[in-house]
């Protein structure tokens, strides 16, 4: 179990790619640290985790205030001794035509998806840096190194993610701290699937959300299929225990930035 030992965080670890991230690294040895907006949602992750017989505990943390994230991590260090991995998941999804997106849904989608990420880094690095050891990984998206139609808020802020995550590997490097950013492609959790997902969005006339999720993922992906929250835990696991990778975006998405 090559994280044994490790402490981790998850933001956004109640469902979908978060979930599944929180899973592999138990899986991996980890002890998991579980974030989200309410405690409540954390329950069913919570018992999958507790499943790999590791240490597991649920916090309540706002991503978009500092003094809520700052005390979210510093209560991780002091109830498991320390913080080795973050994994900056927390995100929100607009589908907006720019002509019709109010200010207001411009700025919750930043503020979450992109100030998050460097709110909780920031409060991380309180951790790491007196350690000089620590691996910070934010979670971007293909669509932040690609636009898409109508959802050009959600695209900006993970193109967003990236150069924040490429900037802060190059500051501390010498501090023995690695930061990368997985983009996952085409997963079939919330973002996609649903009443409020992107398959439904993007339905043709006539076409029901599960026919638009079919055509979706084999005319956007050249392996034909939708990528797993798995798939990206595997990511997460690997870029955990890989001292010598930092900076990089690294895309887990069937192909579709190709």
């Amino acid at each position: 179990m090559k994280l044994q030992g490790k402490v981790a965080l998850v933001t956004g670890a109640s469902r979908g790619i978060g979930q599944g991230i929180a899973i592999s690294l138990a899986q991996a040895g980890a002890d998991v640290a579980l974030a989200d907006i309410s405690l409540e949602i954390l329950e069913e992750t919570k018992k999958l985790v507790e499943n790999e017989g590791v240490k597991v505990k649920t916090y309540q943390v706002d991503v978009t205030r500092f003094e809520t994230v700052r005390a979210t991590v510093q209560a991780v260090a002091a109830d498991f001794g320390t913080l080795d991995i973050a994994v900056n998941n927390a995100g929100v999804l607009g589908i907006h035509k720019v002509v019709d997106m109010t200010p207001e849904q411009w700025d919750q989608v930043m503020n979450v998806n992109a100030k998050g990420v460097f709110l909780s880094s920031k409060a991380e690095l309180e951790v790491m840096l007196p350690n000089k050891s620590g691996t910070i990984i934010n979670v971007s998206s293909i669509l932040g190194k690609t636009g898409m139609s109508d959802v050009s808020a959600y695209s900006a802020s993970k193109f967003a993610v990236i150069g924040f995550t490429n900037s802060l590997a190059k500051e501390v490097a010498i501090e023995g701290i690695t930061v990368n950013a997985l983009c996952p492609g085409i997963v079939g959790t919330g973002m996609w699937r649903g009443d409020k997902g992107l398959a439904k969005a993007f339905a043709k006339e006539g076409e029901t959300e599960e026919q638009s999720w079919e055509r979706n993922q084999e005319s956007l992906l050249p392996q034909g299929e939708a990528q797993t929250p798995e798939d990206m835990g595997g990511l997460v696991v690997y870029l955990a225990s890989a001292p010598h990778v930092t900076g990089q975006a690294i895309a887990v998405d069937g192909g579709f930035g190709l």
